[in-house]
């Protein structure tokens, strides 16, 4: 187990409300795990992860029920998620939302993570518990995938469903608890966690969003992550990018030393992630690439300057590379 790793207190009143929906008295179920009810008043206040695993598979020894995280769906409010919960509610779509929880999941819990892909036949999210192949493993996916869906119904509408979802988790004895909340064929068994959304629902424009105000909460949201991992050197890397575009692309020394490393040093330590200094700053760009297309208060010219490109046919092209279309049919294709 990670002895470092970490949620945010805040989420534990979902799980309180769940094992109350469930029967379980929250306050007692509390007292028996030890923790404070200040600690879960404190928006700054993170509790260790392994207490998490103890409390998920104390509920499901209690309860009986395999299924009983799934009603989580019934008992999240944005206040549980911190910043993060008032960023998705302000999400352009459900895409844009979707790659700011992969970005910034960790605030949430340290060993999670997502990753939204776009691919032919849709969006797709990818859940990863960090349990490996614990027993608690599926309990934590289904916990936190069931609060997903119901955070993209609370912004979509309540028609809105996956178009599959994929579970590592055994199908198990009885699956209509798990068909009934996702209202999609559903494959168990499989090698990851996660579900397909349709592209046009995806990238729909929400009613409920504010652009300048989630662009708010992803400034707040950057500094959160990096001064939480001081060791995420990608949080940090982003971090550093992103308040210095405008002034010019930053070079791969001036982020190292901005980060008290040696650039060898930082090359090293994202290799070590398969990953590289230009691919951070392309998918940095690419973000808020998107982020400003989403507004239509930018125009593309404003928006090349602001992304540290001197000319517009170079951030034209660098928008074909990431995406595959121009910014122009971006913009007209999802914000119209």
């Amino acid at each position: 187990m990670d002895e470092s790793a970490s949620t945010l207190a805040s989420i534990w009143l979902i799980l309180l409300r769940l094992v109350e929906a469930h029967g379980i008295d929250p306050e007692r179920f509390r007292k028996t795990l030890g923790i404070a009810p200040e600690t879960l008043c404190d928006v700054r206040a993170r509790l260790p992860g392994g207490l998490a695993d103890v409390a998920l598979e104390m509920a499901a020894a209690q309860t009986g029920d395999e299924a009983f995280a799934l009603r989580a769906a019934e008992c999240w409010h944005p206040s549980n998620l911190g910043t993060m919960g008032y960023a998705w509610l302000s999400s352009r779509t459900l895409h844009t939302g979707l790659k700011r929880l992969e970005r910034f999941s960790r605030i949430l819990g340290s060993r999670i993570s997502y990753r939204c892909t776009e691919e032919r036949d849709g969006v797709r999210l990818a859940f990863d518990h960090g349990r490996g192949d614990a027993a608690v493993g599926p309990l934590v996916t289904d916990f936190s995938l069931s609060i997903l869906i119901a955070m993209c119904r609370v912004n979509a509408g309540q028609w809105m469903n996956p178009l599959r979802v994929h579970l590592r988790r055994p199908e198990p004895a009885n699956a209509e608890p798990w068909l009934s909340l996702f209202a999609c064929p559903i494959a168990f068994g499989e090698t990851t966690d996660g579900f397909l959304l349709a592209s046009e629902v995806a990238n729909a424009p929400l009613p409920s969003a504010n652009i300048p105000l989630a662009n708010t909460f992803d400034a707040f949201l950057s500094e959160q992550l990096a001064g939480l991992f001081a060791d995420d050197v990608v949080s940090r890397c982003k971090a550093y990018v992103l308040q210095h575009l405008t002034s010019g692309m930053p070079s791969a020394q001036a982020v190292a030393r901005a980060l008290g490393l040696s650039q060898r040093s930082l090359q090293r330590r994202l290799a070590a992630l398969d990953l590289t200094f230009q691919g951070v700053i392309d998918e940095t760009r690419h973000e808020l690439a998107r982020r400003y297309l989403d507004d239509p208060g930018k125009s593309i010219t404003e928006i090349t300057f602001l992304l540290g490109f001197s000319e517009q046919s170079a951030f034209t092209r660098a928008f074909r590379r990431w995406s595959g279309m121009a910014p122009s049919h971006y913009r007209g294709q999802y914000t119209e």
